[in-house]
């Protein structure tokens, strides 16, 4: 075999590597990659139960109950609305009118159960995917709320 020729076998060998390697991690990640999602998209695309997502929009006024560490909240994006609930201690600056997103399975009901809830970090930021839905529905603030402007949460019944 010729210099050129055993080049071109070494090269082949080490695309094959390459392509065996990638498609091992890409195997490998599809277990643990979480789609983003909107609730329309939600309610569009007809999720299967228990499959795990990430679920982002806006907690909508007067929907948040807490009892204990249990936690309600309806999260929507102006079109469609999905009711989370969340057990856990909440993070500081979750509350209503902000921007969320919430990781974890829809439930058969069709609410959905999260693992864990991200809230926005200042006025001014919102994750990526959410303010794309809400641009997509027409529905983007910049900034949105003042903080402290939101409504108070309410409490369940013996709470």
């Amino acid at each position: 075999m010729t210099r050129k020729g055993r080049r071109l076998v070494l090269i082949g060998a080490g695309l094959g590597v390459l392509a065996l390697a990638a498609g091992l991690i890409l195997s490998a990640l599809n277990d643990t990659i979480v789609f983003f999602r909107s609730p329309t998209e939600v309610a569009q695309q007809q999720v299967a139960p228990g499959a795990r997502l990430r679920l982002g929009g806006l907690v909508e006024t007067g929907s948040v109950v807490k009892s204990g560490t249990l936690t309600t909240f309806k999260v929507t994006d102006g079109n469609a609305t999905v009711k989370v609930a969340y057990s856990g201690i909440l993070p500081d600056l979750f509350r209503e009118g902000q921007g969320v997103v919430a990781e974890g399975a829809l439930q058969p009901d069709g609410s959905f159960k999260a693992d864990s809830v991200l809230a926005k970090h200042d006025e001014k930021y919102m994750p990526r995917e959410v303010a794309d839905a809400l641009k997509k529905q027409g529905r983007w603030q910049e900034g949105g709320p003042a903080p402290g402007t939101a409504a108070p949460v309410q409490r369940a019944p013996g709470s």
